[in-house]
């Protein structure tokens, strides 16, 4: 390991914290293109501004780089998700906040679901010294509170029953399924999914689409010019289908409607 002059330690906290959230940026787009066993600490130094042994000094080797780089995405969303969780608000109300706020954090650093996909995998094989403290850290408190906004919804009726965990992922996967899977929908739509149009699209499909899986009395939803939400809570009226390739199926074979699974 590098050794430092007394010349090259940071001067004070001050000073050094500017460093630290630089080399943090530069390793997080290296492990993010690169994962853990191909980035390099040299190419990280060198997008950092930094030598080396400025590197080494903040970090003892590049799995504690990784680990801390972790800690700063789960820690950014979690101070993101608490500012939401902590309004005095109605159930419904606090988890379209939840949502929005989880949405707007990805959407704000893309690259985060691609180095967290690679930990999850990493984890997959035995291989992540991280991952325990994570879930105890962010994902424990984090699913909590979820949770219990999810039953208060149920128990004061505003909720349909489900099951909070299962409901969870799914919400979960819906806010970062699109980003991680970027590459892939920019080939198949011949489109950017990233442009701010198509990102405001995005949002309000699924904010949508928890309303509608989940109120009892789904509410319409819009957002003011500074994303503040809007709700309206008279309930939309239902659209019947009465033509369609559906439609025409259920007519020629009764049997569906009352089909179980």
């Amino acid at each position: 390991m590098p050794r430092l002059s007394n010349s090259l330690r940071p001067a004070g906290r001050r000073q050094s914290q500017p460093t630290r959230t630089a080399i943090l940026q530069a390793a997080l787009r290296e492990f993010a293109h690169e994962s853990l066993a191909g980035a390099r600490t040299d190419a990280i130094a060198r997008a950092a501004g930094v030598n080396k042994a400025m590197l080494y000094y903040y970090f003892r080797d590049k799995e504690q780089l990784y680990g801390a780089v972790l800690d700063h995405v789960f820690a950014g969303l979690a101070a993101r998700v608490d500012q939401a969780m902590e309004r005095n608000l109605p159930p419904r109300e606090k988890l379209l906040a939840y949502v929005a706020a989880h949405f707007d954090y990805i959407a704000a650093q893309p690259l985060y679901p691609r180095i967290v996909q690679r930990e999850m995998m990493r984890a997959g094989r035995g291989g992540s010294p991280h991952m325990r403290r994570l879930v105890d850290r962010y994902f424990r408190p984090f699913y909590g509170r979820l949770i219990e906004t999810l039953r208060q919804g149920m128990a004061s009726g505003e909720f349909r029953s489900v099951d909070p965990m299962q409901f969870i992922y799914s919400v979960v996967a819906m806010i970062v399924f699109y980003f991680s899977s970027a590459p892939v929908i920019e080939v198949l739509t011949r489109s950017n999914p990233l442009t701010p149009e198509r990102i405001r699209q995005r949002r309000a499909a699924i904010l949508d689409l928890v309303s509608a899986a989940l109120f009892c009395s789904p509410v319409s939803i819009s957002a003011s010019r500074k994303g503040k939400l809007i709700f309206n809570s008279k309930p939309r009226r239902k659209k019947m289908l009465s033509s369609g390739p559906v439609v025409a199926e259920l007519r020629a074979n009764p049997n569906l409607r009352s089909a179980k699974p």
